[in-house]
């Protein structure tokens, strides 16, 4: 009889919500099947076979042979016999075949399901004297220990045992259980293990067969080859029919498609089988074996397979185990009580776990890259087998597919179909290009898009990310996609890049196509797919840097840059500086950021030196306040550390933080702010712009203090500090208390801190401001001035005042340069070479990442040879810079006491003289006093810094050495 299967018609519309019938309703099916195949009978031909029976028994108790007593007839009747085998074959007019039953799913219902249209009647007096002549195998396996048995019409029904029938006559019987056994089904004389149970078992691990031991031992070796197969399917069936769930992804429905493939194949194999047993006399157990034998090693290959993959996750069922020995008896009374307990609550939960999605402790299930890589691990293991490589070989070409085709889509346009997490890669969805204008971290960028298993494209500024899995043991397999297939595993970062460049793309309203050159499929093993990506990636690249550097003007946008931030043509800065001076007086959080921009697109729009694209890009430059001064923000940065800090650090923490909020003036928080639209926004981020204010600033304070001492120099050519003191020769002064107080004429002296007593603690503006780092006394060693010694006591008027004024000027010409000289240095040794270092490098820039890392490194190396990354050389730098604001700030006190000297020496000139009578200077001594420690301080803090620069340049910065010679010209001088 040919084969028939019955196929379920598609539903274009989607996927049915229940496929089939329940593991319950299942196993209930099927058993009763195997009882009516064993146990029905027709009620019209009972009588028939009756007597054909007791004509066989009479044949057999006067010791006639089966084969001798019906000849060759006999034997072909005796083949196509039923599964009792004592009655002849019925006829076809009086029952009718019905060998196969229509399946309404291929997954639950297995192909060629044989039920028997008619059976042997069951005959007590047989019965009875087989059991009186012994105990039977129905009896035997009747008493199981789970109770079965087999029943005809609510009896229990014995079978006889093999031993008391003719050799051939066991061969036709094992055959035809055979044949039910290896699609699953319980036989007569090869039924399930005793200890079988469908409601505890696991499926995956399939049924276990036994054979009677009454069969003759000739016959049960080949038996107990054949059988395994009937273990092999089930387990298989029961594995796709799981594996067919939602939630396992598209690669383990290509797995289990390809494996019914190879299933549909072996049910046609059957019922080649089952047609030749039914119609050839011929038909033997030798030959069954020699068809299937080739079928057992590939049924055990994929069972294998299944094993693995049901225990990759390192999962255990052993919740009816645990549930069965951690419940004592008052916990179970209790649950019964409150409905909790009972064998059907826990049959309904068991049911509902297992039909699931079988996942470990970490909630992913074996699925996506795990699944590829485990076929691909198993058949590199097994490569001495032929047969091992070629069918893990089809399993993982088939299983593939979904994974190849996420990963075609990826990479030539940009657009990820992960519905079900199996791809290697990850999209974080919450992260949009939105929060480019606020981020600092650069997330679009680096999280955006990511590798499930958390590794890092080389040269990322990133060293951890969170929510990256654990692996499913020490040093083993990602689970899920997280798993990224061996043959991919030097290609994943390349695949991670090329869809990002091509979603940039997409983002700005790009479409692109898929290259029709690889629109078939193309295996992983097949050169063909690497050259695919190998091209994708270079294509995403080339499309990526043409669309930034082209058509958004990179290149022009980093030169204004540099043009506005780091002042390389800075009249602009000063014309604004000289608009803004009243405002850049007020404290920062009383200044008008509306006026101030203002004041900057005035001084912009005035500038005959911004031509071209500086003239494009000056819109997008506005004026911000910052939070926190310059030096406070970086040693936060550079100080970072994890220490947990003491109670004592507790407790002078709210002192310090209280220091810290005292006003800063608008000149210390005034920054520049740039804007930039997406996609230049991924190269110029926030992260990059904030690098770009913080030398800004940096060079924002260094020009303002330049521009205050070049002030201060102007207002000294003034009358009072040019005026000629010869007509005031006649004047001598006698010594004062104060000129021994401050230690006058030494060459080391140990001083207070001058905002305690001096009035170099008040600016010009009334901000208090500290000219030493702390109030403990201070020791430094070197000459009190840079050219000429202090006065004696006695000493003209005009010698006195005239090197007073002379001190004042030098020094102010000492921190000029010095301030000058750092910054020249800044602009002439750090940012113009490494401007010109970053041009040549984005002439020949290849990929976009590499953009992104040469302009970022940039930027870094200009921080580090700006001295902007050390906690010492910013805290030296910090402290002589704010000698040299606050002597600049005190230009109008200076000027102010000349006046007052020159005052009283006037109105001691035109009083008269009188020997009587000496001229005493009523500012002498507090001008010396003011003098002498700001020349102290600025001496003992240049000299700091100065052997922190010379430290630095020896060890990590080489490139502070022209700095070391720069100072130490102005020390020389």
């Amino acid at each position: 009889m040919d084969s028939y299967t019955p196929r379920t018609l598609g539903h274009p519309g989607g996927r049915k919500k229940t496929i089939g019938l329940s593991k319950k309703e299942y196993t209930k099916i099927t058993g009763t099947i195997a009882s009516v195949r064993r146990n029905r009978h027709d009620d019209a031909g009972a009588l028939s076979d009756h007597d054909d029976y007791n004509d066989l028994d009479s044949n057999q108790g006067a010791g006639g042979n089966l084969e001798r007593a019906t000849g060759s007839a006999a034997k072909s009747s005796t083949r196509r016999s039923h599964t009792h085998g004592y009655a002849k074959q019925t006829r076809p007019s009086l029952q009718p075949d019905s060998s196969f039953i229509a399946e309404t799913s291929f997954v639950r219902a297995p192909l060629n399901s044989r039920v028997v249209s008619s059976s042997s009647a069951v005959f007590p007096n047989h019965t009875e004297d087989s059991s009186a002549n012994g105990g039977t195998y129905g009896s035997a396996r009747t008493g199981s220990a789970k109770g079965k048995g087999k029943q005809h019409n609510g009896k229990m029904v014995s079978r006889e045992p093999l031993d008391r029938f003719p050799l051939d006559i066991q061969e036709a019987m094992i055959l035809e259980d055979l044949l039910f056994v290896l699609m699953g089904i319980e036989g007569t004389y090869i039924t399930y293990h005793s200890e079988y149970s469908p409601e505890d078992d696991d499926p995956l691990l399939g049924i276990r067969f036994v054979v009677a031991p009454t069969l003759d031992s000739s016959l049960g070796d080949l038996v107990e080859r054949i059988i395994p197969l009937g273990m092999y399917y089930t387990a298989i069936h029961a594995f796709i029919e799981q594996r067919s769930h939602l939630d396992f992804g598209l690669v383990n429905h290509a797995l289990c498609a390809a494996i019914r493939e190879m299933l549909r194949d072996y049910q046609t194999l059957l019922s080649q089988l089952e047609h030749a047993f039914n119609t050839s006399p011929s038909f033997s157990l030798q030959k069954l074996w020699f068809y299937v034998h080739p079928t057992v090693h590939t049924l055990s290959l994929i069972y294998q397979l299944i094993l693995e993959l049901a225990t990759a996750d390192g999962s255990e069922d052993n919740t009816s185990e645990s549930s069965s020995t951690s419940e004592d008896e008052e916990e179970a009374a209790r649950n019964e009580a409150l409905g909790l307990g009972g064998a059907k609550l826990k049959a309904v939960l068991s049911e509902i776990n297992q039909g699931g999605a079988d996942v470990s402790s970490s909630g992913i299930a074996v699925k996506g890259g795990e699944v590829l890589a485990i076929i691909y691990e198993r058949m590199q293991n097994m490569s001495g087998d032929p047969t091992a490589c070629e069918i893990y070989g089809k399993l993982l070409r088939e299983a593939e597919k979904p994974y190849v085709e996420m990963i075609r889509d990826w990479v030539s346009c940009g657009r990820l179909v992960d519905k079900y997490e199996e791809m290697m890669v990850k999209e974080s969805k919450f992260i949009d290009r939105g929060i480019l204008d606020v981020d600092y971290t650069d997330e679009y960028w680096e999280r955006r898009y990511t590798l499930r298993d958390g590794s890092i494209s080389p040269g990322s500024s990133k060293r951890h990310q969170a929510g990256i899995p654990m692996p499913r043991s020490v040093g083993g397999r990602m689970p899920g996609g997280a798993c990224v297939p061996p043959l991919l595993e030097s290609w994943k970062h390349k695949v991670l890049l090329a869809g990002k460049y091509l979603n940039v793309i997409r983002e700005c309203g790009i479409e692109l196509q898929i290259d029709k050159r690889y629109s078939n499929h193309v295996s992983m093993d097949d050169e063909k797919f690497y050259t695919f990506i190998q091209e994708a990636y270079s294509n995403a690249n080339r499309t990526l840097l043409q669309l930034l550097i082209k058509d958004q003007q990179l290149i022009p946008r980093l030169r204004s840059f540099k043009r506005f931030f780091f002042l390389s043509q800075s009249s602009f800065l000063t014309h604004f500086l000289d608009l803004a001076a009243t405002e850049l007086r007020k404290p920062s959080k009383a200044v008008s950021t509306v006026k101030l921009q203002s004041l900057l697109e005035l001084s912009l729009n005035t500038d005959d030196a911004l031509l071209g694209d500086d003239a494009l890009f000056r819109d997008d430059l506005r004026v911000v306040m910052a939070d926190s001064g310059l030096y406070d923000f970086l040693l936060k940065v550079v100080t970072v550390t994890g220490v947990i800090k003491t109670e004592d650090a507790e407790e002078k923490e709210p002192v310090k933080e209280k220091e810290d909020k005292k006003a800063m003036q608008v000149i210390e928080a005034l920054a520049f702010d740039y804007s930039v639209k997406f996609p230049l926004s991924l190269v110029i981020s926030r992260k990059t712009i904030l690098r770009y204010q913080l030398l800004f600033r940096f060079l924002l304070h260094l020009k303002h203090v330049e521009q205050a001492l070049s002030a201060m120099w102007i207002e000294q050519k003034s009358y009072p500090w040019r005026t000629s003191l010869a007509r005031f020769s006649f004047m001598s002064n006698v010594s004062s208390p104060s000129q021994t107080s401050l230690g006058v004429g030494t060459s080391s002296r140990t001083y207070s801190n001058p905002s305690s007593s001096s009035p170099s603690n008040n600016n010009a503006h009334g901000n208090p401001r500290s000219a030493t780092p702390s109030g403990t006394p201070t020791t430094f060693s070197g000459p009190t001035s840079a050219t000429t010694p202090a006065p004696t006591v006695q000493q003209s008027f005009p010698s006195e005042f005239h090197e007073w004024r002379l001190r004042v000027c030098i020094l102010r010409a000492r921190m000029l340069a010095v301030i000058q000289q750092i910054l020249a240095f800044i602009t002439f040794e750090v940012l113009d070479p490494n401007w010109r270092a970053l041009e040549r490098k984005l002439e020949h820039v290849e990929t976009v990442d590499q953009l992104l890392r040469d302009h970022v490194d940039f930027l870094d190396t200009c921080l580090k040879e700006s001295m902007l990354t050390s906690s010492k050389l910013l805290k030296a730098c910090n402290k002589l810079i704010v000698v040299c604001q606050t002597f600049a700030l005190y230009s109008a006190s200076f000027t102010k006491s000349v006046n007052q000297a020159l005052a009283a020496a006037m109105a001691y000139a035109e009083s008269g003289i009188n020997s009587e009578d000496v001229f005493v200077d009523p500012t002498r001594a507090k001008r010396w006093e003011v003098l002498t420690k700001f020349e102290m301080n600025f001496n003992h803090w240049f000299q700091v810094h100065l052997d922190c620069v010379q430290f630095y340049a020896s060890s990590d910065n080489v490139s502070l050495l022209p700095l070391v010679v720069r100072l130490n010209s102005v020390k020389s001088a």
